[in-house]
């Protein structure tokens, strides 16, 4: 399945489903028994559970021919997890990534966090933080989790997965180089795009064979495969939940390739208007607008 959330044109609540094909979307918002569709945080890790039913009643939904449809050119879609209960990144995972950085590869995942209300969704326009002239890009694959990993077998981990996404690990080089640590260049507003849509694990029959792509104003800018993936998705879940439970809904962008703006020369830095997409095999194409 292909996981949504998004809103009607002509109502604010925010709504759970699937997608058909490209122009037709499958309202589950039903199937959640939420107190209030309007607080997306209730049930985050009950929708995205593998062990609760919410996802099977919605994937026999979709495959009911007679269920009615939404046209996207009605919807506004969100980002798939709207409100994650954690949002952890992985530096330097591409070994080309690290030689352009000027670091050496890391020996264990080098980890660091988002804030959950930096995640937005495909089309939102993001705006430059003040103070920082070097904003960048970065492609990244994120992981979705779909059951509690605490202290797993990394043999175990991938059966915690529930899947993948599209996202874009923006970064505000200034605030990132000047402080020493990432916390502030990684957490501006609106600097985690993702979707636009989660695919299920049933649809990506290889994460670690993905072409992985990012499209600056139309130009190719980056381009690799997570094939070049330095820890692949079972080791970072392994790694993680030894010291930190995942719980379904949490995401873990698993690094960027190589084609980071600031390793570029001339440097590339992002600048109102610019139009990034990010486009990765079987997820769909992200594309977001700096303002």
């Amino acid at each position: 399945m292909k996981l949504v959330h998004f809103r009607l044109a002509d109502d604010p609540t925010i709504r759970f489903g699937a997608m058909v094909d490209g122009q037709h979307l499958i309202d589950g918002t039903d199937l959640l028994g939420a107190p209030d569709p309007h607080r997306i945080d209730l049930g985050i890790k009950d929708r995205f559970n593998l062990d609760r039913p919410v996802l099977d009643r919605l994937r026999r939904r979709l495959a009911d021919s007679t269920s009615p449809s939404i046209g996207t050119d009605a919807t506004t879609l969100l980002a798939p997890v709207p409100m994650p209960g954690k949002v952890v990144c992985i530096g330097l995972n591409y070994a080309d990534h690290a030689a352009e950085s000027g670091m050496e590869p890391p020996a264990t995942p080098l980890a660091f966090s988002k804030f959950s209300s930096n995640v937005v969704g495909p089309g939102a326009v993001v705006p430059m933080p003040p103070g920082d002239s070097e904003t960048d890009y970065e492609a990244e694959l994120a992981v979705v989790i779909g059951r509690r990993a605490w202290r797993i077998d990394e043999a175990d981990a991938m059966s915690h997965v529930l899947g993948y996404a599209c996202a874009n690990d923006l970064s505000a080089r200034a605030f990132q180089f000047a402080d020493g640590q990432w916390q502030r260049g990684k957490s501006c507003e609106g600097f985690c795009p993702m979707g636009p849509f989660i695919a299920t694990c049933d649809e990506i029959p290889d994460p670690h064979d993905l072409e992985i792509r990012l499209r600056l104003n139309g130009e190719t800018v980056q381009d690799s495969s997570t094939r070049q993936l330095i820890f692949g998705i079972p080791e970072l879940i392994a790694h993680l939940a030894a010291f930190v439970a995942l719980e379904p809904g949490d995401l873990i962008l698993t690094g960027t390739p190589p084609g980071v703006g600031f390793a570029k020369d001339p440097p590339i830095h992002l600048a109102p208007g610019d139009r990034m997409e990010v486009e990765i095999d079987g997820l769909g194409v992200l594309e977001n607008t700096m303002a």
